[in-house]
């Protein structure tokens, strides 16, 4: 590094310290950059206005569930069926106007092949109206048992 300490003839440095400029041109910077408004990119959209309250209420669906146990049987509201049986009352269901809403709840010990082939019944059926029901009882799934559940 080149610096120069000045002559030893004891004349005055001629060259002129630029470090305060630099310390002052930054604090500057920094201040304009803080000043600056945010950019915000915003779009105007008309949206529709909502629809008034009507306070009808949607028709009560009726309610079938469907489990699979820990042996792999089928049940359709308590009554056990066999898969053909149970393609049989899922077409039957897509009849009923509102179409009934089928509520699956297999065991958690339930055998992986025979739940999936269900799933499979089911979507294969065309069945809109479809939900899993009972999984909140495995919220503390991995979880110690003797630590408190949080809600």
């Amino acid at each position: 590094m080149a610096m120069s300490g000045g002559s030893d003839d004891g004349s005055p440095m001629m060259e002129i310290n630029t470090t305060p400029l630099i310390d002052v041109m930054l604090v500057l910077l920094i201040m304009f950059i803080i000043t600056i408004p945010v950019a915000t990119h915003s779009i105007d959209i008309d949206l529709p206005a909502p629809a008034p309250d009507t306070k009808v209420k949607p028709p009560e669906r009726d309610k079938n569930i469907l489990s699979v146990d820990s042996v792999g049987t089928i049940t359709w509201n308590g009554q056990s069926l066999s898969e053909s049986t149970l393609v049989y009352q899922l077409t039957e269901t897509l009849k009923i106007k509102p179409e009934p809403e089928l509520q699956f709840q297999p065991d958690a010990q339930a055998p992986y092949e025979s739940t999936a082939r269900v799933l499979r019944l089911i979507k294969g059926s065309g069945v809109t109206a479809f939900g899993f029901v009972g999984n909140e009882q495995y919220y503390q799934f991995g979880k110690d048992p003797k630590e408190p559940a949080v809600k």
